[in-house]
């Protein structure tokens, strides 16, 4: 049985105006960054460029691509994914609310088989608000 499921990040804080930080996230470049914090015994083959990112994960079939598929300017970035078994998309929504404060969000929505997401739930969820903390801490 498929359901679909839909995770929202908790909101961070970006010390950042949304027109810088609408630039960087819209470079995948600039996640090379993290590089050096992605295990290398499971993520390998690692291609960034500036739309994509493509990477192979150890004992899983072929190299996943994520994307940008649409954006609104300093509001939303969404990403798509390709080569996975489950359909999923990401969004990252910006909200500027002063200067230098901008809010951020990340929502996924995937179709997956209702066992799956019993045992992803807490994960998700976590890894989701983890990522909001890594992306209020960048250079803007």
């Amino acid at each position: 049985i498929m359901a679909e499921i839909k995770y929202e990040s908790k909101i961070g804080q970006i010390n950042a105006n949304a027109t810088n930080v609408y630039a960087v996230l819209t470079n995948l470049e600039n996640l090379q960054k993290f590089k050096d914090h992605i295990p290398q015994d499971k993520v390998k083959e690692i291609e960034v460029t500036r739309d994509s990112i493509r990477f192979k994960i150890e004992g899983i079939g072929p190299k996943i691509a994520i994307g940008i598929v649409d954006h609104e300017e300093n509001k939303m970035i969404k990403y798509g994914a390709e080569n996975i078994p489950i359909p999923v998309n990401a969004w990252i929504q910006l909200k500027q609310m002063e200067e230098n404060d901008t809010r951020i969000r990340i929502t996924i929505k995937a179709d997956m088989p209702a066992m799956f997401k019993l045992m992803l739930d807490k994960k998700l969820q976590t890894g989701l608000d983890q990522a909001v903390d890594m992306l209020c801490h960048l250079q803007y």
